[in-house]
């Protein structure tokens, strides 16, 4: 998860909120959060319109509750402040899984 850039204040948040962002909460001890390791990076690579932002659940519980993001990991896209798409449950997500998310997105 190297290219995304981590987000731990609701400022910050709000401020990546007003571009493109695609927001992905994760936590360092979630299975399904490691196997995300294996490919996010090329997923960013492959969709520079998006900037991918990291959100640990766990350092801003909060947030995640004010979402209702419980299941990790999961996604969500913002355009302009905005949010127009959500990938948010509790089940592992395939490389293939996000991209057709992705893809979705009206543009």
């Amino acid at each position: 998860m190297n290219n995304l850039l981590e987000l731990s204040d609701l400022e910050s948040y709000d401020k990546a909120t007003q571009g493109k962002a695609m927001m992905v909460f994760s936590t360092s001890w979630c299975p399904d959060c490691h196997f995300l390791k294996t490919f996010i990076d090329k997923l960013v690579e492959e969709n520079r319109e998006w900037t991918f932002y990291y959100i640990d659940r766990d350092k801003m519980v909060d947030l995640c509750i004010d979402l209702d993001i419980m299941g990790i990991p999961s996604f969500i896209a913002y355009k302009d402040g905005q949010e127009v798409s959500r990938f948010v449950n509790k089940l592992r997500k395939t490389q293939s899984d996000i991209q057709a998310f992705i893809d979705a997105i009206e543009e």
